[in-house]
C-alpha cells in the first residue's frame, strides 16, 4: 500500500503540488493526442465519411465519458479525505462501492446503448452518408464502456491517494497501443471506423488491467474478487452527493457550447465556425496547466482537510493559484502578441485566420480570471462543496455566458469580438460570487466529513 498511497499533508507544500500536477499535466497532453489519433488516421486513410462516423460516435462516447469522470470526482475526494483522517476502513468501503458501482452502470448503459443506438443516431441527425460508418464505432466502443468506466475509476482512486505517477503510465501504454492498433486495423486492414473504434478499446482495456495488476501487486485494499463487489449505501450516498453535481455541470457547459455555437453561425457563417473550433482546440492545450494545478490543489487539500489541517489546505490552494497565475498569464501575453501565428498553425485560409484572431484577442482575457476560479473549485471540491461549484457553473456557462454572447455578437453587433467577450464577461462575475462566498467562511465546514463521521456511527 505504500507504493500506491502519498501522503500529501506532509513536506513542502509547493514540491507536493508540483510533483503531482506534472504527470497530470503529462496524461492531459496524451490524453488529447489520444484523442485525435483515431481522427487523424480515419481522415488520411479511409475518408471523410468515415472521419464522420469517429467524430459523432466519439462524440456519445465522450459524454458517457464526462458522467463517469464527475462521479469519480465524488470518488477522488472522499478517499482522500479518508486517507488524510487515516479511515481505512471508510477507504476500503468507498473503494468497493465506486468499483462495483460503475461496473453495474457500464452493462446498463452497453445494453440500452446497443439498443437505442440507431435512434439516437437519427436524433442527433447525423449525415446519412456516414451513418453506417457512425454505427459501427458506436457499436464496438459502446461494448468497450467496462473499460472506459473501469479505467477511469482507477485512475481516481490512485489520485485520490496522491499518485498521479501511474495513471499517467497506463495513459501512456494506452495511447501508444491505440496508435499502433490504428494504424494496424484501419491502414492495413481497411476497417476504417470500426478499426478505430476496436483499437480504441482494446487500448483501454489494456490501461485498466495494467493498473489492476499494479494495485494487486502493491496489496491494494480491494482484491478484485468476486466477493470484494458491495456498494454501501452511505458511501454511495456521499459518492452522489460530491460528484452528481459535478455530472451535471458538465452537462449544462456541454449545452451552453451548443448555444454559443448557433450564435457564431449567425453573425460569421463557415469561416467564422472554423476559427472558433481552431481557438478551442488551442485554448483546450492553454488551460491544462490550470487544470493540473486544479487537480492537484483537490488531492492535496482533501488530504489535509481530511487530516484536520485547514490551513494546509488553504495554503496550497493560495500557492497552486498563484503558480496557475503565473503560467496562463504568459499564455495571454503571447497571444495579444502572436494570435496571427497561432491561427496560422490551423490551416491557410484568410478569412478563417482573420476571424480567429478577431475571436481569440477578445476571448483570451477569460485567461486573466480562469486560474482563479478553476484553483479555488478544486478547493471548495476538497472540502465536499460542489454543490455551489455547480452553482457558479451553472451562472456562468447558461445565465451569464450566453446572454452576454448574444447580446454583445448579435444585438450590438460586435460579431465575433462580442461572443469572444462572453466568456471574460463571464468569469468575472463568477469570480465576484466566488470572493463572496468565500467571504461567507461556508467553506471553512468540512461537507464530506461532517456526512460521514454521522453514515459511520
Amino acid at each position: 500500500m505504500a507504493k500506491i498511497q502519498n501522503d500529501l499533508s506532509q513536506g513542502s507544500v509547493l514540491r507536493k503540488l508540483i510533483l503531482f500536477a506534472l504527470p497530470f499535466l503529462a496524461s492531459n497532453i496524451i490524453q488529447s493526442f489520444y484523442n485525435v489519433a483515431d481522427m487523424l488516421i480515419v481522415g488520411n486513410f479511409s475518408g471523410t465519411e468515415s472521419m464522420s462516423g469517429v467524430n459523432i460516435g466519439g462524440q456519445v462516447t465522450f459524454i458517457l465519458t464526462n458522467i463517469v469522470i464527475g462521479l469519480c470526482m465524488g470518488a477522488t475526494v472522499l478517499i482522500g479525505q479518508y486517507v488524510g483522517a487515516g479511515n481505512q476502513t471508510a477507504l476500503k468501503r468507498v473503494t468497493a462501492t465506486i468499483i462495483t458501482m460503475l461496473l453495474f452502470c457500464s452493462v446498463l448503459i452497453t445494453v440500452f446503448m446497443l439498443v437505442f443506438k440507431m435512434p439516437l443516431l437519427r436524433l442527433i441527425r447525423t449525415p446519412p452518408e456516414s451513418l453506417e460508418e457512425s454505427d459501427r464505432y458506436l457499436t464496438v466502443t459502446v461494448i468497450g464502456v467496462v473499460f472506459i468506466f473501469g479505467y477511469n475509476a482507477l485512475s481516481a482512486i490512485l489520485r485520490g491517494m496522491g499518485n498521479s505517477k501511474q495513471p499517467f503510465y497506463f495513459v501512456l501504454v494506452a495511447c501508444v497501443t491505440n496508435v499502433v492498433l490504428d494504424l494496424v486495423f484501419v491502414v492495413v486492414f481497411h476497417w476504417a471506423a470500426f478499426g478505430a473504434g476496436l483499437a480504441t478499446v482494446i487500448s483501454q482495456a489494456l490501461s485498466m488491467i495494467l493498473c489492476i495488476i499494479y494495485m494487486v501487486k502493491n496489496s491494494f485494499h480491494f482484491d478484485f474478487k468476486i466477493s470484494s463487489f458491495k456498494i454501501y449505501g452511505d458511501q454511495l450516498r456521499l459518492i452522489f452527493k460530491i460528484g452528481l453535481p459535478t455530472c451535471i455541470q458538465n452537462g449544462i457547459t456541454s449545452v451552453s457550447f451548443l448555444f454559443i455555437t448557433t450564435i457564431v453561425n449567425i453573425v460569421g457563417g463557415v469561416s467564422a465556425s472554423a476559427a472558433v473550433g481552431a481557438v478551442g482546440k488551442f485554448n483546450s492545450f492553454a488551460f491544462m496547466p490550470t487544470l493540473a494545478m486544479s487537480a492537484s490543489i483537490s488531492a492535496m487539500s482533501a488530504q489535509n482537510i481530511g487530516a484536520g489541517k485547514l490551513e494546509r489546505a488553504v495554503k496550497a490552494c493560495r500557492i497552486g493559484t498563484l503558480f496557475s497565475v503565473c503560467v496562463t498569464y504568459l499564455f495571454f501575453v503571447f497571444v495579444q502578441m502572436f494570435p496571427t501565428t497561432i491561427l496560422a498553425l490551423f490551416g491557410n485560409d484568410q478569412q478563417m485566420i482573420a476571424d480567429g484572431v478577431t475571436y481569440l484577442r477578445s476571448f483570451s482575457f477569460d485567461f486573466l480570471f480562469i486560474p482563479f476560479i478553476f484553483c479555488i473549485n478544486g478547493f471548495l471540491m476538497a472540502g465536499g462543496h460542489t454543490m455551489f461549484t455547480l452553482i457558479s457553473g451553472m451562472l456562468s456557462a447558461i445565465l451569464l455566458r450566453v446572454p452576454v454572447c448574444y447580446m454583445f455578437g448579435v444585438v450590438l453587433d460586435w460579431k465575433l469580438f462580442g461572443v469572444g467577450m462572453g466568456a471574460p464577461v463571464a468569469s468575472a462575475g463568477v469570480l465576484l460570487v466566488t470572493i463572496i462566498y468565500l467571504l461567507t467562511g461556508a467553506w471553512k465546514h468540512n461537507a464530506v466529513m461532517g456526512k460521514a463521521a454521522q453514515s459511520e456511527a
